[in-house]
């Protein structure tokens, strides 16, 4: 059985690491599709895990609607988890960089370097 590619250019899953909750996204990000990344990073929100982080190393446009939604999580969550989020190369750091959210939000190059900082 072949899988068909996802019509939305985005696919979005959650899933646990030992206490922490793992939202990884691939393909693009913009206002399309950041409902979906704003749905499972509420999703993970909802399931109290102590620490969030959203992996978006598959991600290959980033648009400002998913910045955005990465700045929303941030200041929802406050001080009830720890949030961070996976971004490395032109198509996420850079943007995420420059636009300042690198300032609000904890920027790591893999998933297990910031596993690694959010354990508990």
């Amino acid at each position: 059985m072949t899988s068909q590619p996802d019509p939305t250019g985005c696919s979005v899953k959650e899933s646990r690491v030992g206490q922490v909750s793992v939202v990884t996204v691939a393909g693009t990000v913009d206002m399309l599709t950041a409902p979906q990344l704003e749905e499972a990073i509420n999703s993970a929100v909802k399931s109290s895990a102590p620490a969030i982080v959203v992996d978006m190393s598959a991600v290959e446009f980033l648009a400002s609607a998913g910045m955005g939604v990465l700045v929303a999580a941030r200041e929802q969550l406050g001080d009830t988890a720890r949030f961070a989020v996976v971004a490395d190369g032109p198509a996420t750091s850079r943007p995420l960089k420059l636009v300042g959210i690198a300032e609000v939000v904890d920027l790591f190059a893999t998933l297990d370097e910031a596993l690694a900082a959010l354990k508990t």
